[in-house]
């Protein structure tokens, strides 16, 4: 681990903190400008294509890809964020696996408010199922909201009676729309995005008054866990979601599902987007491709 690297993305963050009481055209504006300024990743192909009834990116690997479709889910609060702001990071886990990604634009809050992005989720994955991909040989994954859709997606996939998937890979998912974790509090000033009332500001978009103790809005409180496939959820020492992940995996152990919790010290929220610029940010993300080849080879 580099001491230095940390630091430097550390101050990097603590320079553009988010600020959730910004409109939501800003926020979006903002975000897309950040997060597609750079290059266009390598080493991977990049399609216009759709999913369950939504506008998505196909990323597919140089080459012949390897068997299996990662479908992914990008961050951004329910509220912000496309399948461009999350690219880089889908393409790095296209160029570790081989493997094809699908990444799904679900629709946002406010103009679509909770269950919205839920819908889209289920709606993505049953089409791939409806497409004739076996259920073996896909793999949902996502960052932060996107992480949080993965699981949700896989509760709604469950409870329609569809088959599982053969794994999912959560990056610093949302989990809790309570905010109550101790890490709200004890993680405030390590984190150098985040506040709960930041979280809480702009969550209220999706929330739209409902009643944030739901199963699908806090699964990390009061979801039913049982029969969900191998998970493995990443975070980072330092994020005020922190006990969205830690708690979520114990709930899901108790439940006996085969769940994965990997914590990197002293690193922010999805960590993994500085891949290139942070040592503990390509190793999280070969653990993740390893993850995501071992599962879809059980088939």
């Amino acid at each position: 681990m580099s001491k230095a690297q940390r630091a430097t993305i550390d101050t990097l963050m603590r320079q553009a903190p988010f600020d959730g009481s910004l409109p939501p055209e800003q926020l979006r504006k903002d975000f897309e400008t950040q997060m597609t300024s750079g290059p266009a990743p390598a080493g991977v192909t990049v399609t216009p294509s759709v999913l369950g009834g939504r506008p998505a990116l196909t990323v597919e690997p140089e080459g012949s890809p390897a068997t299996g479709t990662i479908v992914y889910f990008h961050g951004g609060c329910w509220v912000l964020g496309s399948p461009a702001t999350a690219l880089q990071l889908t393409a790095a886990l296209v160029r570790r696996t081989g493997v094809r990604a699908v990444s799904v634009d679900y629709r946002l809050a406010p103009e679509h408010p909770f269950p919205a992005a839920v819908e889209d989720g289920l709606a993505a994955y049953r089409d791939l199922l409806d497409q004739g991909v076996p259920a073996e040989q896909i793999v949902l994954a996502g960052e932060s909201a996107g992480g949080g859709l993965s699981i949700t997606t896989l509760l709604t996939a469950r409870d329609a009676g569809l088959p599982m998937p053969a794994a999912a890979v959560a990056f610093s998912p949302g989990l809790d729309a309570t905010r109550s974790g101790e890490s709200m509090t004890t993680k405030h000033d390590a984190d150098p995005l985040f506040t709960r009332a930041d979280l809480t500001t702009v969550f209220a978009h999706y929330l739209a008054g409902q009643d944030p103790d739901q199963p699908l809005l806090s699964p990390a409180l009061h979801a039913d866990l049982t029969g969900l496939p191998p998970l493995l959820l990443q975070a980072g020492s330092n994020e005020v979601l922190l006990d969205d992940s830690t708690r979520f995996a114990v709930r899901a152990a108790a439940a006996g599902v085969d769940v994965q919790l990997d914590i990197t010290a002293d690193v922010p929220h999805v960590f993994q987007t500085f891949e290139g610029m942070l040592d503990e940010a390509d190793a999280a993300l070969d653990r993740a491709a390893r993850f995501i080849t071992t599962a879809l080879a059980r088939t």
